[in-house]
């Protein structure tokens, strides 16, 4: 978006919406579709329970706990670039993150190395830190993979960094909504998600099934073949 007028929360507001920055990027993203999208269904694992042991929930239910789809922009300068979301329950660690995963080079002079990355953790412990290869210290040319941290916490250790949600409810009482999107914004957001959702719910057709994976894992073991046909290699901490 441009730079607004001034930092109050409705000329932050007005330059996302008014400007269609935020909007124009939402309407490039068509509805999501059924083969874009993976879901499971966590079972008992490690001393732990599966969903259906609950005795809350119904023994047939199909109620998936954890989802990975892939959405696409249709615009000049996302085109063809997958963004795949993926969020779960009983997984083997809590985080959020964003990952932008670099592509090989062409013509690499090193064999089987690990792909660039800029990840931007959002929790637990806030950090910007790029993944790279460089080349190990001695004699030899051998590439190792390395890390450009910034964690938060570690640089900024005078500060007092909030929870996830501290923030954002202060700014709630504040009544300051520079932080919050708009409804034109949420209404276009919800159009790309609806049909999915009716079709978990059994709304447009028979329900899907989801697919098992241990409580305490990585996800379900179909996840590895799902990201790689978009191209992503998947690595041990993502």
């Amino acid at each position: 978006m441009e730079r607004p007028v001034s930092f109050a929360a409705e000329d932050i507001r007005d330059e996302k919406v008014i400007n269609k920055f935020s909007v124009k990027v939402l309407r490039c993203i068509p509805p999501i579709e059924r083969s874009d999208t993976l879901l499971g269904q966590y079972v008992a694992a490690n001393g732990k329970p599966g969903y259906l042991d609950d005795e809350t929930v119904p023994p047939q239910s199909v109620c998936p706990t954890f989802a990975a789809t892939t959405l696409w922009i249709h615009n000049p300068r996302w085109e063809g670039v997958p963004f795949i979301l993926k969020a779960g329950k009983a997984l083997n660690e809590a985080k959020v993150e964003v990952r932008i995963q670099f592509k090989d080079v062409t013509q690499g002079i090193f064999k089987d190395i690990a792909r660039n990355e800029l990840v931007i953790r959002i929790q637990p412990s806030e950090a910007v830190y790029l993944k790279l290869n460089a080349k190990a210290p001695g004699l030899y040319t051998r590439a190792i993979p390395t890390e450009m941290d910034l964690t938060y916490k570690r640089r900024f250790t005078e500060s007092k960094i909030p929870e996830a949600y501290e923030a954002l409810i202060l700014d709630a009482l504040k009544g300051d909504h520079s932080n919050f999107v708009r409804h034109d914004e949420l209404d276009v957001a919800w159009k790309i998600f609806t049909p999915l959702l009716h079709w978990i719910d059994g709304l447009s057709g028979q329900r899907p099934r989801p697919v098992p994976y241990p409580y305490g894992s990585r996800g379900p073991k179909e996840l590895n073949a799902f990201v790689e046909k978009y191209g992503y290699r998947r690595a041990a901490d993502s």
